[in-house]
């Protein structure tokens, strides 16, 4: 019998006296969780975001862990100074890592320790807390703010200000949401944004949240302009008939100068709880998702008839290819009804003409590029393999467009009925990466998630860039993505892991990206009989 999840915990993680790293400046940590397997091998789960200068980091980003009470879960929170754009994490700085078990942290409630190097052997000073919170509410807080005269603390330009929430917990104060920083502005609006309800009061509408407004800097000195305290209660009734306005205080300057009021205001335009559908409300309550598999067929695979060629399938009937497709399509097919997946190749020559396609089914059948489940793709695969030659460029921008085009229309749809995720299994360097971020952020406003799975030994730094880990895509003409909705794994990370260890990486987006979509767009699963949350709605 299969163990059941107990509950979800969200965990916070935050370090003190890391190692320095860097020459001039401060090392720019990110940490990485991930848990171990049945066999010992350590997979990666989730990262942080990563914070610029900084040897005291507080991450933003949490991590949600399905809770076991009858399973030891072994993890892993590695620490790294991230110097470079590449995913790959061995070219980067170590600074310590903690292994311990969920278990351990949700009995601690907080849990710190000291981090040590690989060898064991103690990483300076530094140390890792990690805190566990168990997600008992589903209520969400939408967010629209803005600032006017905002304090100017640079000598060259405006102030680049950002803000940080915080919850008020009984060892402290602990780190919610952190805005992104808008450049050179000194009465700036942040886009619009969520916290959790549970990650920002604990669900408790009177607990005290504090709001720090900074100035941003480089070298991670960044400068408090202002803070205020207030509840949940006093900003959604205030910002429930006009804008909620705070006085941005800092004391440092109160105490020096006479007649100060404030250092600038913050303004909330928007305040408002709902409660949000979870990912198997909308699969329970009839959404769909349906898989398309996008097949890279440039030359610089190699032969197929080479044993060192990607696409060469060896006498056990597998390749790299092969085994993505397998491992993230059986995942995905249980959540589509008819099990029929579009599949198609892109940089190939195809007959009978023989010129360059960048989106042709694996069936040579336009008018139905259908396969029957994950075998059909495979046989789908195998056949079409030896009837094209094998050319380039690797241009991603079409078969994303092809999809969106599907996309756009299950839109027109009142309910959440179609999510598409397309997974594209590539061996290199995108040709056609300027087109490719234009339809990614086009795809980022429509109800679809883009997989990337790169197979072989090249670099993929490139790949880094789309997954909006480090901030939103923008495109060609500067529109910026609405979300983030790319998820790129290099396979040999995968290469010697039991199959169900890729899909676990490369889904692991999924179904948040789906519950932030449908609910951004307030659409409710097909066959619910409650509304979409909206703003008639809020609680």
């Amino acid at each position: 019998m299969a163990a059941q999840c107990v509950t979800k915990v969200e965990l916070t993680v935050s370090c003190e006296n890391l190692l320095d790293k860097d020459i001039g400046s401060k090392s720019d940590p990110l940490c990485v969780l991930l848990t171990s397997s049945p066999d010992s091998q350590w997979y990666e789960l989730e990262r942080t975001e990563k914070v610029q200068n900084c040897l005291n980091p507080k991450f933003a980003k949490k991590f949600v862990i399905d809770y076991y009470f009858e399973m030891v879960q072994k993890l892993r929170f590695g620490i790294y100074d991230i110097d470079n754009k590449t995913i790959d994490l061995s070219d980067d700085d170590f600074l310590g890592q903690l292994e311990c078990t969920l278990g351990q942290i949700v009995s601690s409630k907080k849990l710190t320790r000291p981090l040590v190097l690989k060898n064991n052997s103690p990483a300076g000073k530094g140390t890792i807390t990690i805190s566990a919170e168990e997600i008992k509410d589903n209520r969400v807080v939408n967010f629209e703010v803005e600032a006017r005269k905002l304090d100017n603390k640079d000598f060259f330009g405006k102030s680049d200000p950002y803000l940080e929430f915080y919850k008020q917990t009984e060892t402290g104060w602990q780190l919610a949401h952190r805005t992104e920083v808008v450049k050179n502005n000194l009465n700036p609006t942040w886009r619009p944004f969520r916290i959790p309800l549970q990650s920002l009061c604990g669900g408790d509408m009177e607990k005290p949240i504090k709001v720090e407004c900074y100035d941003y800097d480089n070298d991670g000195s960044h400068d408090l302009i202002g803070l205020f305290e207030t509840t949940m209660t006093r900003l959604k009734d205030a910002s429930r008939t006009s804008p909620a306005e705070f006085e941005c205080i800092n004391s440092k300057k109160k105490q020096k100068k006479k007649g100060y009021k404030n250092s600038g205001v913050v303004s909330v335009k928007l305040c408002q709880v709902v409660k949000e559908f979870t990912f198997l409300d909308y699969i329970m309550g009839g959404s769909q998702i349906n898989f398309t598999v996008a097949i890279d067929f440039t030359g610089s695979n190699g032969n197929p008839k080479s044993p060192q060629s990607l696409h060469f399938i060896s006498p056990q009937g597998v390749n790299e290819y092969l085994s993505a497709i397998w491992s993230v399509g059986n995942v995905v097919q249980d959540y589509d009804s008819d099990k029929m997946f579009p599949a198609f190749g892109f940089g190939a020559q195809i007959p009978p003409t023989w010129q360059v396609s960048h989106e042709f089914p694996l069936n040579f059948n336009p008018a139905n590029p259908f396969c029957a489940g994950v075998e059909g793709v495979v046989e789908a695969y195998r056949i079409c393999l030896p009837q094209i030659k094998l050319f380039g460029p690797t241009n991603f921008s079409p078969i994303i467009n092809h999809v969106a085009c599907f996309a756009k229309q299950a839109l027109q749809q009142t309910t959440a009925s179609q999510y598409f995720v397309l997974l594209i299994i590539t061996d290199g360097v995108i040709t056609d990466m300027d087109e490719t971020r234009s339809a990614i952020v086009n795809a980022s406003r429509l109800p679809m998630s883009i997989i990337i799975v790169g197979v072989g030994d090249a670099d993929f730094s490139a790949m880094e860039f789309l997954d909006g880990d480090n901030g939103f895509l923008r495109s060609q003409t500067g529109e910026l993505a609405m979300r983030d909705i790319v998820q790129f794994v290099p396979f040999r990370q995968f290469k010697n892991a039991p199959r169900e260890a890729l899909a676990k990486s490369v889904l692991a987006e999924v179904p948040v990206q789906l519950v932030d979509f449908f609910n951004t767009m307030k659409l409710s699963p097909p066959n619910s009989t409650n509304p979409a949350p909206n703003p008639s709605g809020a609680i």
